[in-house]
């Protein structure tokens, strides 16, 4: 009897002690913490040190603190002490619909160069430690917090290399209808996961994904119910369900992340920029209209009309392309519910045109389009027709008349007997021939280049792009050598370095300047007096060469653009393209303001200046000019043969001006 009590009692032990140390095999959360509770625990990994601190709060607020233990996840774990590295946890031991679907994903792709996801579930839901349901704010993937966490990677700020779409999906939704929404704390906003998906996030190539072209409608509809209906309706819907790839979808019209309320100005639905921009994409060129079978020129030929004009005036109320057609149902003018198709036109105009009738709306609305044949667009091109060619007879005649008028009075006025003087050299009258034929030469080849389809090609006597091309360049070095030679008059020749002397700037240059300008407004009644070359003449000249040396060198950089491109980075021909352009552009216009007046425009000189033709100018419009030069030419004994008065009268003329001067400058003195 005494036997069996014994055999119980060890039994029972046994068992006890058995019990104990399967509990000690599986440590509790507290046990764990003992160690992971502290701060400063970490250990290297890959070459960096990672740490391995939980929060033992922010873990008993998490959705794992509240469910498991640690040892649920970290399965390999047999002991609270060990010295074995735990192996990495797989969310979709428990989450395996989740995971499926992940693996499927985009995220789940190998970041370019390396072995490891572009996304990771920690690096969207956070750390498993601290895990919280998404129906807390707090959580990163709470609704509302969507777009930050998405952000980390598809932002501007996180310029990450891996991320899908670049890195500026996340400014654009901030500053969309649906981010600006979101921000109001408007919950039913989309966020990223409306669209894109929550696991399985695919790219837009994908026929799977949500942001697939032809899967769009059916994402927007999600929120968009009924335009979603009107959409799949209409003509687009009708092409895009026949699998008709250019025809437009939701974010075709209205953008992909950066969608706008329609009377927000930077819309791509706003009245302004719909005809002009969105529209215009498809029904601008004949390209889609020959594949489709519909015209091209809509929009142009809207421009042209009334409406168009207006629009392009500014009114924010004019009919543009979805005042007619409509907006989301746009239906062909051949269907009976289409708002353009003729029976509905009354109706349609007479929203904005009361008491609309049936001849009213008989009229064209796209202006003579190339294909139509209705009365109004034939007899509008008929009369584009007549009354182009009447411009050209009549403007071409009264050119060619007051041309003729104007050569015979320029030449009658220059021989007319005067008193002359010398103003340019032989030297210098060629050097200046060269110089406007090479730069008018590069003017026209230039523009034509730059402006293929303007008028400029006209003027090239049907040249080639290739021929313009080599013209340009021929002439290019005409100029430079000009220029070259120009360098070596003004250094080696006594001639060009007196003329280079008497170009140089002075402080006196800016005096005259405000003295003239005063004199002219009739605020003083003192001429300034000036020497060979005005003010004027030298802002000209130094101008001349600052920019052929910039075109030289930019026109140098563009036609030897491979060599320049293998020395230089790619952006600076980019750089000397616009250098060059811009600096044509502001040399054109300077000839034709500053020095055609000069030339042809200033009254004093009126119809032209000759001394670009034979070096002469008139003793009378050189002593109101230049006196001071004129009394230096007088002295030297260059005065005119039969003008033996021209010394005595430039003497007085500087000594009259020199002393109508003395008080101007001991005023501005004091």
């Amino acid at each position: 009897m005494s036997r069996v009590p014994a055999l119980a009692t060890v039994l029972i032990l046994a068992l006890g002690c058995g019990t104990a140390v399967s509990a000690a095999q599986k440590p509790s959360n507290d046990d764990c913490l003992v160690c992971h509770g502290d701060s400063s625990l970490s250990r290297v990994v890959d070459g960096r040190r990672v740490s391995l601190f939980v929060d033992p709060d922010k873990f008993s607020k998490s959705m794992h603190g509240g469910m498991f233990s640690c040892v649920d996840c970290h399965t390999d774990i047999k002991e609270a002490s060990h010295t074995v590295t735990p192996a990495k946890v797989s969310c979709g031991t428990c989450h395996t619909d989740q995971q499926a679907a992940y693996e499927h994903s985009f995220h789940a792709q190998p970041a370019p160069g390396t072995n490891h996801p572009r996304a990771a579930c920690v690096d969207c839901h956070g750390s498993p430690h601290d895990l919280l349901p998404a129906g807390d704010p707090q959580s990163r993937v709470n609704h509302a917090n969507i777009p930050s966490t998405c952000g980390t990677c598809h932002s501007q700020r996180a310029g990450s290399p891996t991320s899908a779409g670049g890195t500026q999906p996340f400014a654009a939704y901030e500053d969309s209808v649906h981010g600006r929404a979101l921000a109001k704390g408007i919950q039913n906003a989309a966020v990223c996961t409306d669209c894109h998906g929550a696991h399985e996030i695919l790219t837009a190539r994908d026929p799977a994904s949500k942001v697939f072209k032809f899967n769009v409608p059916d994402t927007c509809g999600q929120c968009h119910g009924t335009i979603e209906a009107e959409f799949k309706e209409s003509i687009h819907g009708q092409a895009i369900a026949r699998g008709q790839w250019p025809a437009p979808v939701c974010t075709d019209c209205h953008g992909i992340h950066s969608i706008r309320a329609h009377t927000d100005p930077r819309s791509s639905v706003y009245a302004q920029n719909l005809a002009e921009n969105t529209c215009a994409r498809c029904h601008e060129g004949v390209g889609l209209a020959q594949e489709f079978g519909f015209e091209g020129k809509r929009v142009s030929t809207y421009l042209a009309s009334y409406h168009g004009l207006a629009l392009q005036g500014g009114s924010t109320v004019v009919a543009n392309c979805a005042s007619c057609h409509g907006v989301h149902n746009i239906l062909p003018s051949s269907d009976p519910r289409s708002s353009v198709n003729r029976v509905n036109l009354v109706k349609t105009c007479g929203q904005c045109h009361r008491g609309v009738t049936e001849q009213f709306v008989a009229a064209t609305v796209h202006v003579n389009a190339p294909l139509s044949g209705d009365a109004g667009s034939v007899v509008v091109r008929w009369v584009r027709r007549f009354y182009l060619s009447m411009i050209f007879l009549v403007v071409g005649g009264m050119l060619a008349h007051n041309g003729i008028l104007w050569g015979f009075k320029a030449v009658a006025r220059k021989k007319q007997k005067s008193e002359t003087v010398v103003r340019m050299s032989r030297s210098q009258r060629f050097q200046h021939t060269v110089l406007f034929v090479s730069f008018f030469v590069l003017v026209l080849t230039g523009f034509a280049l730059k402006f293929p389809d303007s008028w400029l090609k006209d003027l090239m006597l049907g040249m080639s792009e290739h021929m313009r091309g080599w013209v340009h360049r021929i002439a290019g070095v005409v100029l430079i050598g000009s220029g070259l030679y120009h360098l070596y008059y003004v250094a080696l020749q006594q001639e060009g370095r007196k003329m280079l002397r008497d170009f140089l700037p002075e402080m006196r240059d800016v005096r005259d300047c405000w003295l003239n300008l005063q004199y002219q407004l009739g605020w003083s009644s003192q001429k300034p007096a000036f020497g060979r070359f005005t003010y004027a003449e030298k802002v000209e000249y130094w101008a001349l060469v600052w920019g052929t040396v910039i075109m030289a060198v930019t026109g140098i950089m563009l036609w030897a653009k491979v060599a320049v491109g293998n020395m230089l980075p790619r952006w600076w021909l980019d750089v000397a393209t616009a250098i060059h352009f811009y600096e044509a552009v502001l040399a054109s216009l300077a000839i034709v303001v500053w020095h055609f007046y000069q030339v042809f425009f200033d009254p004093d000189t009126y119809p032209m200046n000759w001394a670009w033709w034979d070096g002469q100018a008139p003793v009378e419009h050189y002593r109101a000019e230049h006196p001071l030069d004129l009394a230096t030419i007088v002295e030297a004994g260059h005065a005119p043969a039969d003008a033996p008065e021209t010394k005595e009268a430039g003497r007085q003329e500087t000594e009259r001006t020199d002393k109508k001067a003395e008080p101007e400058e001991l005023e501005s003195e004091d």
